[in-house]
C-alpha cells in the first residue's frame, strides 16, 4: 500500500477532537510547599540546598564540582560554565560533569520539577550528565501534579519533562542501580 493511501485511511479514520477533562482542584493539603518538595526529592535520591541567590549557588558549584566538565545555558552562571555547547553535536557531552538548567516550577506532591526544551538547551542535555543540577523558585513549587497540569495545559512546547531525582532502577537482580540510563546524582536548587 502507497504511503499515500495509508495517510489517506488514517486521515479518513481520525476521531473527533474532544476537549481536555476539567481537572479538579484538591487543594493544598501541605503546609510548606518547600519542605514537601525536599522530604519527597530527598526520599528518592536527590539532593535539595536552600539559596538566598545566584551567588550562593555558584560558591556550592564551586566547592562540590571544581574539576568535572560543567555546561549550562543560564547566563548568570557562565563564569563557572561552559555555554559555547549549545549548538554542538550532542555526542560531544558524553563527558559531562554537571549540566545546570533552571526549571519552570516544581510539584511538592512528588520532588519533580518541570523543564522543557526551551530550558534544556539540546533534548539530551538532563540525561546525559553525570549530575543534573535544577533551579527553581521557591515560589514556584506547586503543591500537586493537578496543578502542574493545569499549568501546562494550555502551554506550547515541543518536549517537556518532569524530572525527579536521579535515574535509577531496581529491576536487575533487585538491586538498586543508580544512573542507569540518566544522571547517577540529582540537585535541586530552591532559590528565595
Amino acid at each position: 500500500m502507497s504511503r499515500e493511501k495509508i495517510l489517506a485511511a488514517v486521515a479518513k479514520n481520525k476521531p473527533a477532537l474532544t476537549p481536555l477533562p476539567e481537572i479538579q482542584n484538591f487543594g493544598n493539603p501541605y503546609t510548606d510547599l518547600a519542605a514537601q518538595f525536599k522530604s519527597v526529592l530527598t526520599t528518592i535520591g536527590g539532593e535539595v540546598i536552600y539559596v538566598k541567590d545566584w551567588e550562593e549557588i555558584k560558591t556550592y558549584l564551586q566547592t562540590h564540582f571544581s574539576g568535572r566538565r560543567i555546561i549550562t545555558n543560564l547566563p548568570l552562571l557562565a563564569d563557572i560554565a561552559q555555554e559555547s555547547w549549545l549548538n554542538s553535536d550532542p555526542h560531544s557531552l558524553e563527558d559531562v560533569g554537571l549540566a545546570i538548567l533552571q526549571g519552570q516550577f516544581a510539584v511538592a506532591e512528588n520532588g519533580s520539577v518541570w523543564v522543557t526544551e526551551t530550558e534544556m538547551g539540546q533534548r539530551v542535555t538532563p540525561f546525559i550528565a553525570e549530575t543534573l543540577a535544577l533551579i527553581v523558585k521557591k515560589s514556584e513549587i506547586l503543591p500537586k501534579m493537578h496543578d502542574a497540569y493545569t499549568r501546562i495545559g494550555g502551554d506550547r512546547y515541543g518536549f517537556g519533562a518532569f524530572i525527579a531525582g536521579p535515574s535509577k532502577t531496581a529491576d536487575i537482580e533487585q538491586s538498586l542501580v543508580l544512573g542507569a540510563h540518566g544522571p547517577k546524582s540529582m540537585v535541586a536548587f530552591i532559590l528565595d
